[in-house]
């Protein structure tokens, strides 16, 4: 009578656990893959989209599937004021699959963001709102905002 309750607790901490722990390692995958960006070494090897999407596979180890499942956005501005960023997710609840590279160039301001779509295992989870997006899944966001380093001069 007691092992179902004890069960369903027990998975549901081990599921949000492992969100939580999956999107600590996106937010540490951005911020050294950002370092790229930062310090003009992307831009000076000419780096894309795919390159720097490589980069950050790199960093991150085992959680989840980086190459099919990692979305890259990087885009540039002018000032901190300038920053504006569209929501990933349409209205539907799905996630858009087009996103920007631009790194910019010396003194420019970036934002980097990764994406992933989580999915939850555990349905009572997704039902109490673990998932935000369609098919029982989390997006999992990870940003980094700077400005670049005046490199090359």
């Amino acid at each position: 009578m007691v092992a179902l309750p004890f069960m369903a607790l027990l998975f549901a901490i081990i599921e949000t656990a492992l969100v939580f722990f999956s999107g600590q390692a996106l937010e540490t995958a951005v911020a050294d893959a950002s370092r790229l960006i930062l310090t003009g070494q992307a831009q000076s090897k000419g780096m894309s989209q795919t390159d720097f999407k490589n980069a950050v596979c790199d960093r991150i180890h085992g959680l989840f599937n980086c190459q099919a499942g990692v979305y890259v956005d990087v885009k540039k501005f002018s000032s901190f004021t300038g920053v504006t960023m569209p929501s990933p997710i349409d209205a539907q609840g799905n996630m858009q699959s087009s996103f920007d590279y631009s790194p910019g160039g010396p003194g420019d301001i970036v934002v980097v963001r990764l994406f992933y779509q989580w999915p939850i295992g555990f349905s009572l989870l997704a039902s109490l709102g673990l998932s935000d997006l369609s098919g029982q899944k989390r997006l999992l966001v990870a940003t980094s905002a700077f400005r670049n380093e005046p490199y090359g001069q």
